[in-house]
C-alpha cells in the first residue's frame, strides 16, 4: 500500500470511529478530507452517507449513496444505506428493488431478508411478504422479526387470529393454553402485547385481552395503547365504571384528545351522568368537529325528550357522513319515539337505496315494517 492509500485508510477507520461515537461533525471532517484526495472513494461516500443519516439529512445521504454505486456498482454498504433512506422516506417500492439487489451479492442476508418482507407488508403486497417472512424462519426459526412481522402481516389484512398464532409465539403461548393464564417474563417486547390484546379487541375476546394491557401498563404505567386498550376492553364487556377509569387516565395526559373525549362523554351518557357527558361532547367540539361528539349530543336531547333537536341533528350529519349506518338507526329511532313508524322506515329505507347492506338496518326495518304490515291487516 503506497503513502496515500496508507493515509486514505487510516482517515476512513478514524472516520467510522468517530461515527460509532456518535461525534458526526468530527466524522464529516475525516470523509471530506478523503475526497478532496479522491472524490469517487467508496469508503468516504458510504461514510459521508451514514452521517447525513445520523444527521437527519436522508435525502443528502441518498445523494451520498447513489455516488457511490455510480462509481462502485454493487457496494453493500452504499445499497444497505440507500434502502434504509427510501423506506425512512416511505418510498417503499424503491428499498424493495435496491434490497433485491444487495440480495444478488448476499441472499442469506437475514435482515435484508425481514426489512425486504416489512417492505411488502407497507405496500400491502401480502404474498411476497409472507413468503419472505417464512424463508426467514427456514433459515432461522425463532427469528422474533419475522414472527412479529407475520403477526403484523396478518393482523393488517385483518386475520385476527393468525396473527395470534404468531405473536403468541413471543410469549411461549402453546398447547391450547388460555391467554389469561400467560407469565410475562419481562423480556417481550411491550408491543407484542399490546398487538395480542388488540387482536382479542378485535375478535371481542374482551376478557381474554385484559391482561396483556395490563402486563404493557406494569412496564409502563401511561402506555396510552394499553390505557386505550384496557378502556375499550371494558367498555366492550359492559363494564362502563371501569372503562371510564382508564379514559380518565389517558385525558390526564392527553386533555385535548378529541377521541377520548368523546368517548368519556358516551361513558358518561351510559352511566346517566347527562350533565357530565355534555360537558366532555362539548370539550370535544371546542376542539374540532366530531362526528360521534355531535352524535351524542343528539342522544342526549332524544333522553331529555328533545326529538326535533335530535332529528335535526341526526340529519345534519347524515348530509355529511350519508353512509354511516348508525346515523339512519337513530334517526329512525327518533321517529319510533315521537310515534311516526312511517318516517323511521322511511330513514331505513333511504339507507338500504344507497346499495348498502348492514344487519341491524335491515332487522330494525323489517321490525318497523312488520309492525306497519300487523296494523294494516
Amino acid at each position: 500500500m503506497n503513502d496515500q492509500a496508507q493515509k486514505i485508510s487510516d482517515i476512513s477507520k478514524n472516520g467510522y470511529q468517530l461515527l460509532k461515537e456518535n461525534r458526526v461533525s468530527d466524522a464529516v471532517d475525516c470523509f471530506s478530507k478523503i475526497l478532496l484526495i479522491d472524490e469517487c472513494n467508496n469508503y468516504a461516500l458510504v461514510g459521508m452517507g451514514d452521517a447525513s443519516r445520523k444527521m437527519g439529512s436522508v435525502r443528502e445521504a441518498v445523494r451520498f449513496y447513489q455516488r457511490c454505486l455510480d462509481h462502485h456498482p454493487g457496494n453493500n454498504y452504499a445499497l444497505f444505506g440507500l434502502a434504509d433512506c427510501y423506506k425512512a422516506l416511505n418510498q417503499y417500492q424503491k428499498a424493495i428493488d435496491i434490497w433485491e439487489l444487495y440480495l444478488q451479492h448476499d441472499d442469506k442476508n437475514i435482515t435484508v431478508l425481514t426489512r425486504i418482507a416489512d417492505a411488502y407488508r407497507k405496500v400491502r403486497d401480502f404474498a411476497n411478504s409472507k413468503n419472505t417472512y417464512l424463508h426467514v424462519l427456514e433459515m432461522e426459526g425463532s427469528n422474533p422479526y419475522a414472527i412479529i412481522g407475520l403477526g403484523h402481516l396478518h393482523y393488517d389484512f385483518k386475520e385476527y387470529r393468525e396473527a395470534l398464532f404468531y405473536w403468541e409465539q413471543m410469549i411461549g403461548f402453546s398447547n391450547g393454553e388460555k391467554s389469561a393464564n400467560f407469565q410475562d417474563n419481562g423480556i417481550v417486547d411491550i408491543r407484542v402485547l399490546t398487538s395480542i390484546g388488540n387482536c382479542h379487541r378485535k375478535l371481542k375476546t374482551f376478557s381474554e385481552g385484559i391482561p396483556y394491557f395490563e402486563a404493557a401498563l406494569q412496564r409502563e404505567k401511561n402506555n396510552f395503547y394499553a390505557l386505550f386498550g384496557l378502556a375499550d376492553c371494558y367498555r366492550g364487556m359492559g363494564q362502563t365504571e371501569n372503562s371510564l377509569k382508564y379514559w380518565n387516565l389517558i385525558l390526564e395526559h392527553d386533555p385535548k384528545n378529541k377521541m377520548i373525549l368523546t368517548r368519556t362523554g358516551d361513558a358518561y351518557r351510559n352511566l346517566n351522568d347527562m350533565e357530565r357527558a355534555k360537558l366532555f361532547y362539548e370539550r370535544a367540539l371546542n376542539i374540532e368537529f366530531d362526528t360521534y361528539a355531535v352524535m351524542g349530543l343528539a342522544l342526549l336531547s332524544r333522553v331529555n325528550g328533545k326529538y326535533e333537536d335530535a332529528v335535526t341533528s341526526f340529519k345534519r350529519l347524515i348530509q355529511q357522513d350519508n353512509k354511516n349506518y348508525r346515523l339512519y338507526i337513530e334517526l329512525a329511532d327518533c321517529y319510533l319515539q315521537m310515534g311516526d313508524r312511517r318516517r323511521a322506515a322511511q330513514t331505513l329505507e333511504e339507507f338500504q337505496k344507497l346499495g348498502t347492506r348492514n344487519e341491524k338496518v335491515t332487522e330494525m326495518l323489517e321490525s318497523v315494517a312488520g309492525y306497519r304490515q300487523s296494523e294494516n291487516n
